[in-house]
């Protein structure tokens, strides 16, 4: 292991085990999350499970007034989000102006989505037929959410307690009990997913139930999705299966699905939890191109060592043909530098 190290960018470039460069001789297979939004129904049921496991206070849940979501995006408090990303299309053809007086507004209700697709055009309960090029009238793209368990992850590059730490599973992880409250993880992620919490100052995220893990058991977001919207698995398997799906969608004539986060040549080396998506990642709040922040660190760094020698050398040079200065000559350089 030690030979592979040398010469290499830790914090970018490929690193295939990322737990075992971490110095954890005897790992097991790197494991990871697949979410696959084209079956998420949007129940909120990992949202759930998360909080219940581990004992995440409530956030708010306030509707925004652009989304059904209640719970906005992950933070300090929420560790798995659901997006509810409306695509705006009129819905059913309606239109402000129509008359309803004539309606059994209640009776059409109780249908639900049984409304039929003629009287669709009057109720928004069923969206109304497909245009001529086969799309319907509205959709919406629903995604969990979470820490994408970066290979390289900047928050634990630039933390400087050790808060922040990779686990034998591969994984990144915060100990709550070592956070002394800095905030450098924050914007360090280029996905803005780890937050401070307000009132506390610590930094929490996802820690893709690192006890559970420890015990044999899969992520509680993972065990309670009814859809299989979320897997759970070894990350090359699940690469596997997601790159099969995509295949299956396509043949369906599914063309926007598209994986995300699953490359391990991209700018953060692969992520550990990595999706299927249905549009462009901007849609659904993620950077098309995400970089991890400390990649260019050791060239910064090596750049710095560069201009302190040539300062240092320049310095030796003046000495060198001055002779050594007592202080009032030293002064005098100074100053005659100072005016130039």
């Amino acid at each position: 292991m030690t030979d592979s190290l040398i010469g290499r960018n830790l914090l970018a470039g490929a690193e295939p085990d990322p737990a075992r460069d971490a110095g954890h001789t005897d790992a097991p297979p790197r494991v990871g999350f697949f979410t696959d939004t084209s079956v998420c129904i949007g129940c909120k049921a990992c949202e759930v499970a998360c909080k219940e496991w581990n004992a995440i206070p409530e956030d708010g849940l306030e509707f925004t007034g652009m989304s059904f979501d209640n719970s906005q995006g992950l933070g300090a408090s929420t560790w798995r989000h659901v997006a509810f990303i409306e695509q705006g299309k009129p819905l059913g053809m309606t239109h402000a102006d129509v008359d309803h007086s004539g309606l059994d507004v209640l009776a059409l209700a109780a249908q639900g989505s049984a409304t039929p697709v003629d009287r669709a055009a009057i109720t928004p309960t069923t969206p109304g037929p497909p245009t001529a090029d086969g799309r319907t009238e509205l959709r919406w793209l629903m995604s969990s959410d979470v820490c994408k368990h970066c290979t390289h992850a900047a928050c634990l590059d630039v933390c400087p307690t050790g808060a922040l730490f990779r686990t034998e599973f591969g994984t990144v992880v915060v100990q709550q009990d070592v956070c002394n409250g800095c905030g450098y993880c924050v914007p360090a992620c280029p996905y803005g997913v780890i937050e401070q919490r307000p009132g506390d100052g610590r930094a929490f995220k996802c820690t893709m139930c690192y006890d559970r893990l420890g015990a044999g058991q899969e992520p509680a977001c993972a065990k309670a999705c009814p859809t299989d919207s979320i897997q759970f698995g070894p990350l090359d398997e699940l690469r596997e299966r997601a790159a099969a799906r995509v295949e299956q969608l396509h043949d369906l004539g599914v063309a926007d699905a598209r994986l995300y986060g699953e490359d391990p040549g991209d700018g953060v080396g692969g992520d550990g939890a990595f999706f299927l998506l249905l549009d462009e990642p901007e849609v659904y709040g993620l950077p098309p191109d995400p970089v991890v922040t400390t990649r260019d660190l050791p060239a910064m760094w090596r750049q710095a060592g560069i201009a302190a020698a040539g300062l240092l050398g320049g310095l030796a040079a003046v000495f060198a043909a001055h002779g050594r200065p007592g202080p009032s000559g030293l002064a005098a350089l100074l100053g005659r530098t100072r005016r130039r």
